[in-house]
């Protein structure tokens, strides 16, 4: 496990770990918290989206399961109806793909080193006794509407590690990969350095430098516009809806932790 794989084995996992399993050709990474026993809590799209708010309740409100596809014998998972937080088994979690470990408190060299986004944070993470809590809390009560680029399921296992979570209306989340993918369209089309070159090492450089300074200060130990947040608070507040966290304020959160402690 290193800067040119986070490849582990299943031996090497323990509970809070942070995992992820490449999908398609390795165009998008799918992410969750191991927690016990061979199960893995995470967060996915309904194929049924008028049934799916987010919770584990919906899992048993779907439609039944296609008699050729039959659901997991050992979690019951069944791919095509179960949408929002959900418990599997480590087998439905991969669905065939390779384990992955997403590393937290990395080295600046590191992160930079590492070209693809959604596998790292400088973040530090929190206690696996609090990462557990969180992930267990919210597949009791969810975790909003699934949106791909600002509440999916990188988003949510790296707020189950670290309990931050973006408070303004920006168009991406937490997730790296949503980040690097708005850093490469900024590398090409953003910076007017790209008229400082015409060869294509010279632009190489450009992009590259430009695609790592857009993945830098958009990583949630940098950005300003991430604040902690409890996990019952979260729930409370807002039952994780769109409107109502963009209309929340720093101040809101502070206030709140605040009065907790």
């Amino acid at each position: 496990m290193g800067v040119l794989s986070d490849k582990i084995s299943r031996e090497q996992l323990k509970p809070g770990d942070h995992i992820y399993s490449w999908r398609t050709a390795h165009i998008y990474a799918h992410h969750g918290i191991f927690t016990v026993e061979g199960m893995v809590i995470h967060f996915t799209r309904a194929s049924f989206p008028e049934i799916d708010t987010g919770t584990e309740s919906d899992h048993n409100t779907a439609a039944p399961s296609h008699p050729l596809d039959p659901p997991c014998p050992r979690c019951g998972y069944h791919l095509r109806l179960r949408g929002g937080v959900i418990s599997t088994c480590l087998d439905c979690f991969l669905h065939g793909g390779d384990l992955y470990l997403f590393r937290y408190d990395v080295s600046l060299a590191f992160f930079i080193a590492k070209f693809r986004g959604g596998t790292c944070t400088l973040a530090a993470a929190d206690p696996t006794e609090v990462v557990i809590h969180r992930a267990t809390f919210l597949l009791q009560h969810g975790f909003g509407v699934y949106q791909i680029f600002k509440n999916n399921c990188e988003d949510f296992a790296i707020y189950c590690k670290t309990g931050l979570l973006v408070f303004t209306n920006t168009s991406v989340g937490l997730s790296g990969q949503a980040v690097a993918l708005f850093a490469i369209v900024s590398a090409i089309i953003s910076s007017p350095l790209r008229f400082l070159t015409t060869g294509f090492t010279g632009l190489a450089v450009i992009g590259w430098a430009m695609f790592s300074v857009s993945r830098l200060v958009s990583d949630l130990a940098i950005r300003r516009d991430v604040i902690k947040v409890s996990v019952e608070r979260l729930v409370a507040y807002s039952g994780l809806d769109e409107q109502s966290i963009s209309n929340m304020t720093e101040k809101d959160f502070i206030t709140e932790t605040m009065m907790e402690e």
